[in-house]
């Protein structure tokens, strides 16, 4: 069994440090670089945008994971693929166009992704599934980091593995929100594919080490 992708999101790193915090990710074993992206009006959070994702590029050869918590995305997912986006998600409950806006995504050369939030019935990501690189299932609702893995997500996400399975093999499930090293194993074993994790991995006396135990090494 592949082992889970490990994506730290840099909304708990040292925003006045950040190119370092980004530039040691790789060092430490992390796969990907999870970027939270919040408007202040879809998520009452404010944290940054296209500059700072064009800046920090450079620092880094590792997969860039731009999770979009904004209001009508479809606005600006083709400037967050030139800022140097690998991977682009947005919300399903923020976009009446999503078809639409998964469309514009993939023509940008970039792959694309459909977060729901905890209260979402899995099922909404069903039309949607064809054109889908990532299903990012919250486990939290969208905001803030550090919050509490929320109870009954391991369903949602065997539900979204399932899905997966059956009409989109090639798809990823991702879980955002309250990944720990005492939950990532029961996460894993429910169907995730890649665990993005904030305080767990930034919030670490050792981050190398925490990264291994996320994965169960």
């Amino acid at each position: 069994m592949s082992k889970a992708i490990i994506a730290p999101s840099i909304l708990s790193g040292n925003f006045a440090d950040m190119g370092n915090e980004v530039k040691s990710l790789k060092a430490m074993g992390a796969d990907w670089v999870h970027v939270d992206v919040m408007d202040g009006v879809f998520v009452p959070n404010l944290t940054f945008g296209f500059k700072m994702i064009k800046d920090i590029r450079p620092l880094s050869d590792l997969f860039f994971d731009v999770h979009l918590m904004i209001t009508n995305p479809k606005r600006y997912v083709e400037r967050f693929v030139s800022s140097g986006a690998d991977l682009v998600s947005f919300h399903y409950e923020a976009e009446d166009d999503i078809g639409g806006t998964l469309d514009i995504i993939k023509s940008a050369g970039c792959k694309c992704g459909l977060a729901i939030n905890p209260d979402a019935d899995v099922d909404v990501i069903i039309p949607y599934l064809d054109k889908l690189d990532l299903i990012l299932i919250m486990t939290v609702f969208p905001g803030f980091g550090g919050q509490k893995f929320i109870d009954g997500s391991l369903e949602r996400i065997a539900k979204a593995k399932a899905l997966r399975d059956k009409l989109a093999p090639s798809a990823l499930v991702e879980v955002d929100g309250g990944v720990n090293i005492g939950n990532a194993q029961s996460i894993i074993s429910a169907g995730a594919d890649v665990m993005v994790a904030g305080n767990a991995v930034f919030g670490a006396t050792d981050r190398t080490a925490a990264i291994k135990q996320l994965r169960g090494e």
